[in-house]
């Protein structure tokens, strides 16, 4: 009779040494990222490996991330927020969700435009917007900047993808902080009467519909254009940098955006969530970044991979890019407005 009560009791000590295992030792940090897992899960394991500290991460789009960190305020478990965009970032600044977080480190890492003013977060790497065209039907020497592409001349050329997407609504947002509303809005209904089919819903579509003859120029993030030479060599596209000549602002420089990450607002361990923002703001995490999604560094000691190498320099807009997330709601509008969708 006294089996029963003996057999319950190891029972238990057994369960609850199986919860012990699964529980990971020393600290650790919860991420919410909009970042797909195949990038970001390589770079956090090592993270792990080279500080003891455990990453357990949540993955989603930005809007439901910041939907759920404002839901969940001060209560919320996460320490990072890592997101694509500056008007992600920018937005979730605003709303309170990311704490100041000085560091003369990242200082040191990061370029004073790829950060927020108010160190609430940083960039991680560059995403290059930049024009790409037919090596069939266009020759460089026709091509120069994002407003060129309004002109006539490109009448049933271009491919773009949707307005809808948050890297559309940046470069616009930039254009209109170098040309002025004026201007910008005469550009986007340019573009738009000079679409050869209606917008794409990603760039890699833009780049195969110019592959497939129906356009012969669009714009997209390199990094797209990169992973499918990658695959592809002989793919007849390739990369031109916009606004590297010209008269002011046609010379501002390659609209460039960012992936970042900040701490958040109710981070109740945010000395270690900043050393997570200063370890993937050194070489090692930022070579990763280079040659996982084929990005350019943010650290400009950090060189970007062979593939990138091989399109050579450009000049980068110097434009801060918070003022991009500054200006996201009216370039919004300014697309709505020109038919731009």
């Amino acid at each position: 009779m006294m089996l029963r009560p003996l057999l319950i009791i190891s029972l238990l000590f057994s369960l609850a040494a199986c919860g012990r295992n699964e529980t990971p030792a020393g600290p650790q940090l919860v991420v919410y990222s909009s970042r797909i897992e195949q990038l970001i899960k390589p770079i956090f394991d090592q993270f792990s490996a080279d500080t003891g500290v455990q990453i357990r991460y949540v993955t989603d789009s930005a809007g439901p991330l910041l939907a759920r960190l404002r839901a969940e305020g001060q209560n919320s478990p996460a320490d990072v927020l890592v997101t694509v965009d500056v008007g992600n970032l920018w937005q979730a600044a605003e709303l309170g969700l990311l704490a100041e977080q000085g560091s003369p480190l990242l200082e040191k890492n990061i370029p004073v435009s790829l950060r927020d003013p108010q160190s609430r977060w940083v960039g991680l790497s560059i995403r290059a917007r930049s024009i790409v065209y037919s090596t069939e039907r266009v020759a460089p020497a026709e091509l120069s900047s994002y407003e060129q592409l309004a002109d006539a001349s490109w009448s049933g050329r271009l491919c773009l993808r949707t307005a809808k997407k948050v890297y559309n609504q940046s470069l616009v947002a930039t254009m209109i902080s170098a040309n002025g509303a004026e201007r910008t809005e005469q550009v986007l209904r340019g573009w738009v009467d000079n679409l050869a089919v209606p917008p794409f819903s990603s760039d890699n579509k833009v780049i195969e519909a110019i592959a497939a003859g129906q356009c012969d120029v669009g714009i997209v993030n390199t990094y797209y254009l990169a992973r499918m030479k990658a695959d592809n060599p002989a793919l007849p596209v390739a990369l031109f940098w916009a606004n590297q000549q010209g008269d002011e602002p046609l010379n501002r420089g390659v609209h460039v955006n960012i992936s970042g990450a900040g701490v958040t607002a109710a981070s109740k361990q945010p000395a270690l969530a900043r050393q997570l923002l200063e370890w993937l703001s050194e070489a090692d995490a930022q070579q990763a970044f280079a040659q996982l999604n084929q990005e350019f560094p943010v650290n400009p000691d950090t060189p970007p991979s062979t593939l990138l190498k091989h399109w050579g320099p450009f000049k980068a807009d110097q434009l801060p890019v918070v003022e991009a997330g500054r200006l996201q709601a009216e370039a919004i509008r300014m697309m709505d407005r020109a038919g731009y969708r």
